[in-house]
C-alpha cells in the first residue's frame, strides 16, 4: 500500500497534466469536490497516456507493445506497491475509493489499438462502437466517481447507459473538430456510407482501411478549400452538408447524454453540464461554419470556456 505522501504526490502528478492538457474538461473538472476532482484527473491522466500512445510517432508494433504494458498495469492495479508509477498510484487510490467500473479502462485500451491497426468505419454503427470505447467507457468511470447516492438499480442502468451515449457526443464533437489533422496524421473516421451519400468519394476507394483511405479524405478536404476560394462551389458545398449532417447526429447524442443531468448531485450534475456545454457550443461553431472547420481546428476561447462553467455551476443550461 502507497503511503499518504506518495499517493498525495501521485493526485499532484494528475492534476497537474489535466490543468495543462485538459483544455475543455478541466473547466468541469475543478467544480467538483476534492476527493471527485482529484479521482477525475487520475482517470484523464491515464487516458492521456493511452491517447498519446496511440497518438505518437512510434512504430505500430512498439505502440502495440505499450497499450499491452498499460493493459497489464491496469489488470495489477489492486496490487501497486510503493514506489510505483505516480499515475497507477493515484489511479489505484481512485479505484479503492470509488470502485471504478472494471474493464472499462481497458474498452480506452482496445479503442486506441483500433487507432494503431487502422480499422476502418464503413457505417455509423461501427464508429459508435469505436466512441463506445475510447469516450463512453470513460463516461461509465466519471459516473463511478460521481455516484448515484439514494438511486435504485434501474436508475443506475440507465445512468450508465446515459453517461455512456454522452461520451460518444463528446468524441463524434471532437472526430468533426480534427478531421483535417487526423487525415494529415492517415486517420479517416467519417463512415464510408457518409461519403457515398454526400458524393465525396467513389466505391472504389470506400473499401479501403482508414489509413488508407485516409489521403483520399484530405484531398477531398484540400478540395473543398480550394472550391471555396472560387473554383467548384458543388464541391465544398457537398463537404459543408456532410459536416453539417454529422454535426446534427452528434447533436442527437448529446440530446440523449444529457438526460443524465437529473440522476446526479448538484456539484457533478454541473461537471457535466461545464464539459458537455463546452463542446456542444463547439459543436454549434462547426456547424454554423464548416468551411472553417475543414480548414483548421476550431476551439472556444478561455473567457467563454469559463462562462459555460459559471453558468452550469449555477444550474443554467451552458
Amino acid at each position: 500500500m502507497s503511503s499518504p505522501s506518495d499517493v498525495a504526490r501521485a493526485y499532484s502528478y494528475c492534476e497537474a497534466v489535466t490543468r495543462t492538457q485538459a483544455a475543455n474538461f478541466f473547466y468541469g473538472i475543478r467544480l467538483l469536490p476534492r476527493d471527485r476532482r482529484r479521482a477525475m484527473c487520475a482517470v484523464y491522466a491515464f487516458a492521456r497516456r493511452v491517447d498519446d500512445i496511440g497518438d505518437g510517432t512510434l512504430a505500430r508494433e512498439e505502440k502495440l507493445r505499450r497499450l499491452d504494458a498499460e493493459a497489464a498495469a491496469l489488470a495489477a492495479l489492486a496490487s501497486v506497491t510503493p514506489g510505483a508509477d505516480l499515475l497507477m498510484i493515484a489511479l489505484a487510490d481512485a479505484d479503492a475509493r470509488f470502485s471504478l467500473p472494471a474493464g472499462a479502462l481497458g474498452e480506452l485500451i482496445e479503442g486506441v489499438r483500433m487507432d494503431v491497426t487502422g480499422v476502418s468505419y464503413e457505417r455509423i454503427e461501427d464508429l459508435v462502437l469505436y466512441c463506445r470505447r475510447v469516450a463512453g467507457a470513460i463516461g461509465r468511470v466519471c459516473l463511478a466517481i460521481f455516484g448515484l447516492s439514494g438511486r435504485d438499480a434501474a436508475d443506475a442502468h440507465e445512468a450508465a447507459r446515459l453517461a455512456d451515449d454522452l461520451g460518444v457526443a463528446l468524441q463524434l464533437t471532437n472526430i468533426l473538430r480534427d478531421v483535417r489533422e487526423d487525415a494529415q496524421n492517415g486517420r479517416a473516421y467519417l463512415p464510408a456510407e457518409d461519403l457515398r451519400r454526400f458524393g465525396l468519394m467513389g466505391d472504389d476507394a470506400l473499401s479501403l482501411a482508414s489509413r488508407d483511405r485516409a489521403p483520399a479524405v484530405l484531398a477531398a478536404l484540400t478540395g473543398a478549400a480550394a472550391a471555396a476560394n472560387g473554383r467548384d462551389d458543388g464541391d465544398a458545398q457537398r463537404l459543408y452538408d456532410l459536416v453539417r449532417f454529422e454535426a446534427e447526429r452528434a447533436r442527437e447524442w448529446f440530446d440523449r447524454g444529457l438526460q443524465l443531468v437529473p440522476l446526479l448531485d448538484r456539484r457533478s450534475a454541473a461537471c457535466v453540464l461545464a464539459m458537455a456545454g463546452i463542446y456542444r457550443r463547439l459543436l454549434d461553431r462547426i456547424e454554423a461554419d464548416p468551411e472553417q472547420a475543414v480548414q483548421r481546428r476550431m476551439s472556444l476561447p478561455a473567457h467563454e470556456k469559463a462562462l459555460v462553467a459559471a453558468r452550469s455551476m449555477l444550474g443554467g443550461r451552458p
